[in-house]
């Protein structure tokens, strides 16, 4: 690949967000677990970038900590347009002659194949040096406005609080995303002004400065203005929320998923999902998260960082958290909980139990109210319990523990040493019987609550 085929994406992500009221940089609230910007980076990285510059500026230490290793960073030290923030990545970008492609950090949703129709348009026969994304919106807003001629050739770009009321009645609006050549792009910064209504540093002017250099700029439209709306509040947030789960969800029926009650299922970005697996009402499926074949998840049920094998039961009311494995047929019943821990083959754990730091063997049964006690208050230690062991109801496992193939732990047990092979475990105090104790207590109290003491 030559310098010049190469691409180079400018993510914008400077700005205060105020609307936001959160102490949280904007771009890194997150839509289905993951922060918005990362969901636009990783539809870029559909068109191999060899590079991605983020100009950060208000909490920039937060965006740069969530980024590191995954960009380089430029500093916008005050806001004073859109223009300006670009300039900021000269530096970032000395001697590189490629694609510019230039992005806003609160557009999550922008689609790669979107992307790759400008930069496609950038290298068409008449070589625009610049391309913009335009929109048509239902409510044109304050949004700048791109005035176009046949064949897509923008005459001129205005900002609306700048434009005339001839000019505000074109639909055609700008996005503000851009592709740009590089051996243009900060030559024409350079020459941008701020003589405007904002007295501000406008990125667009690039696009009349060439014009009037002789060289005219071109227009991408795209057929969904979703995919290039902002997200400036808690309000839109829970919209775009909304929206990327209605897209996830059509998106696993088409693959071969069954949802019960679609509205009430929540996916995370990561998400995996085979045929035939079927999702019932109200399922939150956290990061991390892998489902085989033929597995139910049934109602109530929250999922995280859990691999779910082929033909398992989960569930309902169930809760898999980070490091949870069911291997292939194993079942995990109501109010059952899974940290860390590995549930064997065939395996059942199917009532109001905790599982954690745990390895069980396949065929094994875990009784109702079972608890591994994995935690001494300093450290974590780990349960290891053999294939086909059957623990009896409401055990407490004390950790570090090993439990035998085909053991039996009698009911009620409070184990704290290894059970071997096939022996049974039994951990009861003595049962006491006194006959008519009973009897003689309930007169006795009867007695005194008549007479008033």
């Amino acid at each position: 690949m030559t310098e010049t085929n190469q691409l180079a994406v400018i993510i914008l992500a400077a700005g205060k967000g105020t609307r936001m009221k959160s102490a949280l940089h904007k771009v890194l609230h997150p839509i289905a677990g993951r922060p918005m910007i990362e969901h636009l980076m990783a539809s870029a990285a559909a068109l191999n970038p060899t590079r991605f510059i983020v100009v950060t500026g208000d909490l920039r230490e937060q965006v740069e900590g969530a980024l590191k290793g995954k960009a380089d960073f430029a500093v916008q030290d005050r806001q004073l347009g859109t223009g300006h923030a670009v300039l900021q990545a000269r530096e970032a970008l000395a001697g590189f002659s490629g694609d510019v492609l230039i992005l806003y950090g609160d557009v999550p949703f922008l689609r790669g194949a979107t992307m790759q129709a400008m930069q496609r348009r950038l290298h068409a026969d008449d070589a625009p040096p610049a391309v913009v994304l335009g929109f048509r919106p239902g409510d044109t807003k304050s949004y700048g406005r791109i005035i176009a001629e046949d064949g897509g050739r923008i005459a001129k770009m205005v900002e609306h609080k700048d434009a005339s009321d001839e000019e505000r009645a074109c639909t055609l609006c700008n996005s503000g995303v851009m592709a740009v050549r590089g051996d243009a792009l900060f030559a024409l910064l350079e020459r941008v002004g701020n003589d405007n209504a904002q007295g501000e540093y406008y990125l667009p002017d690039i696009v009349n400065l060439a014009t009037a250099d002789g060289r005219p700029c071109a227009v991408v439209e795209t057929d969904d203005p979703g995919e290039v709306a902002g997200i400036n509040s808690r309000a839109e947030l829970a919209e775009a929320e909304a929206q990327w789960q209605d897209f996830r969800r059509a998106e696993a029926m088409d693959a071969g998923t069954t949802l019960r009650a679609p509205e009430t299922v929540f996916f995370s970005w990561d998400t995996e999902l085979a045929e035939d697996v079927v999702v019932e009402p109200n399922v939150v499926f956290g990061p991390g998260v892998k489902v085989a074949a033929n597995a139910t998840i049934r109602a109530f049920s929250h999922l995280e960082g859990a691999v779910v094998g082929k033909g398992c039961d989960v569930g309902p009311y169930a809760r898999l958290r980070p490091g949870a494995v069911m291997e292939p047929g194993s079942k995990l019943g109501n109010f059952v909980e899974m940290k860390n821990s590995t549930l064997g083959e065939g395996a059942k754990a199917n009532h109001l139990s905790y599982l954690g730091d745990a390895t069980i063997g396949a065929g094994a049964n875990i009784g109702a109210g079972t608890i591994t006690c994995n935690y001494d208050g300093y450290f974590k230690h780990r349960t290891e319990i053999g294939e086909r062991a059957f623990i009896g109801s409401n055990s407490a496992l004390i950790a570090p523990l090993k439990i035998g193939a085909d053991a039996i732990v009698g009911a009620g047990s409070a184990v704290t040493r290894d059970v071997g092979d096939g022996e049974l475990r039994m951990v009861r105090g003595e049962q006491l019987v006194k006959p008519g104790w009973a009897d003689r207590f309930h007169d006795a109290m009867k007695k005194k609550k008549k007479e008033g003491k």
